[in-house]
């Protein structure tokens, strides 16, 4: 199993710094893991020790999060899959394997669009065919009254919805420390932006292997979504399981981590 994480910032070609963590062998399989909307690295965090060291684990705070820059515009799921590309290029990676969860499974879908040659699996978790339902509207109206610095109590609030099974207290009190390094006008562009993208348009367009995994209580985007999203993207498989909600790798890790690894080493 993989040790503790490494950290580095890495500038992009844009100009952006990146604050990634890694782990694992230098020379293995390649993952990038994209977190969901307002997380960081962290997300991953109870993932990333069950991952075996040969695997090597690329997890980026996205643009606007965590320690990474976060410039005044440029939060459509293009300009988040934009730094991804670039950052696989400032690590001279050429394949990888790319896992998003929520927010970050959107721009998955992206990269295996833009650069379809780089992407060789896909692991979507907790996501949906489009980001815009009734939930993420009414999500959109309340982040949109937010003024810095962001209240810890609507950030405790926001991030608890989204678990159905109870977590750790010290994960996810940090979990709520890496969201609140989110600027309010992030939180408004990030979502303003997600919402806003035709992602149906992917659909056609991914020719890799794809795996989605979901939860059946989930509280953004149901069950009939999730199953939704499989019946649109051509050989996809779909794992849902129950009594777990919108965050399967913090709710249950040891299976998202199984399930992941049996996907990378099916044929």
């Amino acid at each position: 199993m993989t040790g503790d994480p490494r950290f580095a910032r890495y500038r992009l070609p844009s100009g952006l710094c990146l604050h990634v963590a890694e782990s694992g062998s230098q020379g293995g399989q390649v993952v990038l893991m994209l977190h969901g909307y307002a997380d960081s690295w962290f997300s991953y965090s109870r993932i990333l020790p069950l991952l075996p060291a040969d695997l090597r684990a690329v997890v980026p705070d996205q643009r606007g999060h965590g320690g990474s820059d976060k410039p005044v515009n440029g939060y459509a799921p293009d300009d988040f899959a934009d730094d991804a590309i670039q950052l696989l290029d400032a690590l001279d990676i050429d394949r990888v394997v790319v896992v998003g969860h929520s927010m970050g499974s959107f721009i998955a879908r992206r990269i295996a669009v833009k650069a379809p040659e780089r992407v060789e699996r896909l692991v979507l978790i907790g996501s949906a065919p489009s980001a815009s339902n009734e939930v993420t509207q009414q999500l959109l109206e309340e982040v949109r009254t937010l003024a810095d610095p962001v209240a810890a109590e609507f950030v405790r609030a926001f991030q608890s919805s989204t678990i159905h099974r109870s977590v750790p207290v010290d994960f996810f009190e940090q979990m709520v420390t890496e969201s609140l390094k989110v600027p309010a006008r992030v939180w408004d562009a990030a979502l303003t932006g997600l919402l806003t993208a035709d992602s149906t348009a992917d659909f056609a367009l991914i020719r890799c292997p794809v795996l989605i995994l979901g939860g059946d209580r989930d509280g953004v985007f149901t069950r009939h979504e999730q199953e939704h999203l499989a019946t649109h993207i051509p050989g996809a498989t779909l794992k849902i399981s129950p009594d777990v909600g919108h965050d399967p790798r913090w709710e249950a890790p040891d299976d998202v981590a199984s399930d992941v690894l049996a996907f990378l080493r099916s044929s």
